[in-house]
């Protein structure tokens, strides 16, 4: 048996080669060639679309590739086997996991096997409170864990950004981003290679498959333009600790109407550029205090941020949502006012903004920069104030 690893690492003709290699030795076996062959790789053979240079051409079958026996793919974990694997810890060490550790590790994780085991690993063997074995590992654990893990951009999470640059998988990830649909769908040879990846699920709607790459992306995307955005985070922390986002955003408006056009032309992302610029900005301020989750998906029509901040009173909880307005400026703050109250609901926020984007080429700024305000009744006596932002 010959096992090739990474086989999908072998570009062009090299790969051409060595799969013509395979399907002429077939007829030798088992004297003179292998009886079975395993080619480990991201990706089925059958997907493959090879450059050949010395063909001049994109070889898509033939010979080379009619090798197949069986395809075996190595799926995400289950909830039931998270929980699993983890026990093995359990019993090992006599280190519990509280129940809301474990259904915080797979929110995170989805399964993805390589997550799973570094989140633990982080939580379990790096961080100083996480090993001391007579302490349960909790649901704040797991959460820091998932920041020291981005903070320090790990080789898996690194090697995210060199997959996002491939063209294929910007045309399946910017919509993704954007919240919109775009005229021309993907190619599905495009979405099949990034589901193959791991960065996607076709599963019901098509959406980032796990939290954590839902925040490292757009991370990844803007991480030049993060650390060039001259910001100090202590401008927006008001006397008791908390974040003053009503300010922080009303900086970013004036940054926006400034610098938009340039920042914007560095992006890859285009499509989703004010989004990711919006999340570099916010990213600049919280990091460090706080964090931000993101939820986005094909369709939504919006970007919804949650800004989870500690301070000496408690935890503040906000929701920022981000929509470009592709219909009358009425009718996108009517929808948006709706997804933002259901969102901060969802997620017991008690303060709201969202942030409409108008790009309606050769419109002044004047006309598209303005502020508002509402506000929701949520319980008695406590109301949902939502800012409405215009740029």
């Amino acid at each position: 048996m010959l096992l090739i690893d990474e086989i999908d690492a072998l570009v062009g003709d090299t790969l051409i080669s060595v799969l013509r290699l395979l399907r002429a030795g077939y007829t030798n076996r088992p004297t003179h060639f292998p009886s079975t062959i395993v080619l480990c790789g991201v990706r089925d053979v059958r997907d493959y679309r090879i450059h050949s240079d010395q063909e001049k051409t994109v070889i898509t079958g033939g010979s080379a590739f009619n090798i197949k026996a069986e395809s075996l793919r190595l799926g995400n974990f289950s909830s039931q086997e998270v929980e699993a694997l983890y026990r093995q810890h359990t019993e090992e060490t006599g280190q519990a996991f509280e129940t809301e550790a474990l259904d915080k590790a797979w929110a995170l994780t989805a399964g993805q096997p390589w997550l799973v085991n570094a989140l633990a690993y982080e939580t379990c063997f790096r961080m100083p409170e996480g090993q001391d074995r007579s302490m349960p590992v909790t649901c704040e654990m797991i959460s820091r864990a998932k920041e020291n893990m981005i903070a320090r951009r790990e080789t898996h999470l690194d090697q995210l950004a060199d997959k996002l640059r491939e063209e294929r998988v910007r045309r399946v990830i910017e919509p993704l981003l954007a919240g919109t649909a775009k005229p021309e769908q993907p190619p599905e040879d495009d979405v099949q290679y990034v589901e193959d990846l791991g960065l996607i699920t076709t599963k019901g709607q098509m959406r980032i498959s796990n939290e954590i790459y839902r925040e490292v992306i757009p991370r990844v995307l803007t991480y030049t333009t993060q650390i060039t955005i001259a910001q100090e985070p202590a401008c927006y922390i008001q006397p008791d600790g908390r974040l003053d986002l009503s300010k922080l955003l009303e900086a970013f408006q004036q940054f926006f109407r400034e610098h938009s056009e340039s920042w914007l032309e560095r992006f890859d992302y285009r499509e989703a550029g004010p989004q990711l610029l919006m999340q570099a900005f916010l990213q600049r301020i919280v990091n460090g205090g706080g964090r931000v989750e993101r939820e986005y998906g094909l369709g939504r029509g919006r970007t919804d941020l949650l800004v989870i901040w500690p301070f000496s009173g408690g935890v503040q909880r906000a929701v920022i949502e981000l929509k470009v307005m592709h219909k009358s400026r009425a009718r996108t703050i009517q929808e948006g006012l709706a997804q933002v109250r259901e969102y901060a609901d969802r997620c017991g926020a008690v303060e709201a903004h969202m942030v409409v984007f108008d790009r309606i080429p050769g419109k002044l700024w004047s006309r598209k920069i303005f502020r508002k305000k509402e506000s929701y009744p949520v319980t008695e006596g406590i109301e949902l104030a939502i800012g409405i932002w215009g740029i």
